[in-house]
């Protein structure tokens, strides 16, 4: 087994890898830019390496300063948490070059569904559904007039080598899509260093479903539920929820035996999420992306199967069978996950500041896993993820009422925070009714 992993991020992730290799008696060596010297995590881990200044590609971003610090503690494995370098495959490489232990897929793997072209046409190969869209990059705007009244309008616009909804944008004419290619364009070359652009089918009522999965060591892939991530700001994801209430039983199966054909498509190892778009007009879904690491709402799923993923991805890494039985696996109950961020809570603005007040809700089905604590500065160099609340229940009317009980008692003072947003989230008839699609933030906040 591992004695020591460098965890080459920061913030609440840092933190949570820190908890699981703490209980398995893993040494947490911890990085720390200087933005982040006061930051929990910091303190917590067993050993914490200055990097470098604030800007991340000075620090995080920089593979070699995290791989030496790696060499001077000693550490045998780097665990890349997610954002930053876990999806940089030449990272991963370096990683294994150096003698150390990636805990994540082979960088073959991550190159292969890194892109989102490669990686729809290889889903179309083996059976996962796509929606129509293009099967190379689209060069130019005149490319990109043709490929639409090819599929039909409205289209997405997208950054073959993107993620997080960065440059991502919906075009339901000629003259929309004009102006969303050339967006679309410029900030795939500047986050993404690739110009590359990808337009597929619009799905117009849809429900942003994904499953996880988990590649083991001995070559099986599983299939660990599906969340619900529907509740999103400019394509971004807001609040989870596991089981979603818009997929049915057989859907649901259906979902789950396409994300498993997926990942032994690319002989995958460690925590994956197959992302997926579900038609809620006619109840079918489509491959959407797969991101080859942890994922920011991960906790759900732990919260309704009892399986802790960050524990399963040590094993993997270190070539161990799991820690759980994966003929026996099973989910009960419902969980949600609230992302509080440091942001105006009706524009959705960034909203750096120091906390001065911070009291964290507790009490039976409420987890919260969080980067900062009273006197910590929120600064604006990084996300503004502040915590994840996550919530469980016997059933979804029982989360959802521990939820709202768990928002009010969260006092966070200082920065402007989102917790507002998420009490009348709560309190909408349309998510709590679970009749809901990706559309329905911008239905709470019309412009």
């Amino acid at each position: 087994m591992l004695d020591s992993v460098l965890v080459a991020n920061r913030g609440e992730i840092a933190r949570r890898v820190m908890r699981t290799a703490r209980r398995m008696g893993i040494r947490a060596v911890g990085v720390y830019s200087d933005a982040d010297a006061d930051l929990p995590y910091v303190r917590e881990a067993d050993e914490a390496v200055h990097i470098g200044p604030s800007q991340p590609a000075q620090s995080y971003l920089d593979g070699a300063v995290l791989i030496d610090a790696a060499r001077k503690t000693g550490a045998a494995a780097v665990h890349p948490g997610y954002g930053f370098l876990a999806e940089n495959a030449d990272f991963a490489r370096q990683v294994a070059a150096a003698g150390l232990t990636w805990i994540g897929p082979d960088p073959a793997a991550i190159e292969q569904m890194g892109d989102k072209i490669r990686a729809r046409n290889l889903m179309e190969r083996v059976g996962v559904p796509t929606s129509p869209g293009s099967r190379e990059p689209v060069a130019d705007v005149p490319a990109a007039l043709a490929e639409a009244d090819r599929i039909g309008y409205p289209v997405m616009v997208k950054a073959a080598a993107g993620g997080g909804g960065i440059g991502m944008g919906v075009a339901a004419s000629p003259d929309d899509l004009r102006a969303a290619f050339e967006t679309a364009r410029t900030r795939a070359e500047r986050f993404f260093s690739s110009p590359e652009i990808l337009i597929e089918r619009c799905v117009e009522h849809a429900r942003h479903v994904e499953v996880q999965i988990l590649g083991l060591a001995d070559g099986r892939v599983l299939a660990l539920g599906e969340r619900d991530c529907s509740v999103q700001r400019r394509h971004q994801k807001v609040a989870e929820e596991t089981p979603s209430p818009g997929v049915s039983a057989g859907l649901r199966e259906q979902m789950l035996a396409a994300a498993v054909r997926a990942g032994q498509a690319v002989g995958y190892r460690g925590a994956g999420t197959v992302e997926c778009l579900v038609d809620a007009d006619v109840g079918a879904f489509v491959f959407l992306e797969m991101n080859t690491r942890l994922q920011v709402e991960h906790p759900v799923t732990e919260l309704v199967t009892g399986i802790d993923l960050v524990e399963q991805q040590f094993l993997i890494a270190a070539g161990q069978p799991p820690s759980f039985d994966p003929a026996a696996v099973t989910s009960s109950g419902h969980a949600l996950e609230l992302r509080v961020y440091a942001e105006d809570p009706v524009r959705f603005l960034p909203a750096p500041g120091t906390i001065t007040k911070w009291e964290e809700p507790s009490g039976e089905g409420i987890r919260v896993d969080a980067g900062y604590q009273a006197g910590n500065t929120v600064t604006p160099f990084y996300d503004p993820l502040l915590a994840k609340l996550c919530v469980y229940g016997a059933d979804r009317e029982q989360a959802l009422d521990r939820a709202r009980a768990a928002v009010a008692d969260f006092a966070i003072a200082g920065p402007k925070t989102n917790l507002a947003f998420h009490a009348e989230l709560l309190a909408s008839p349309q998510f709590v009714s679970g009749d809901y699609d990706t559309s329905l933030v911008s239905k709470l906040r019309p412009r």
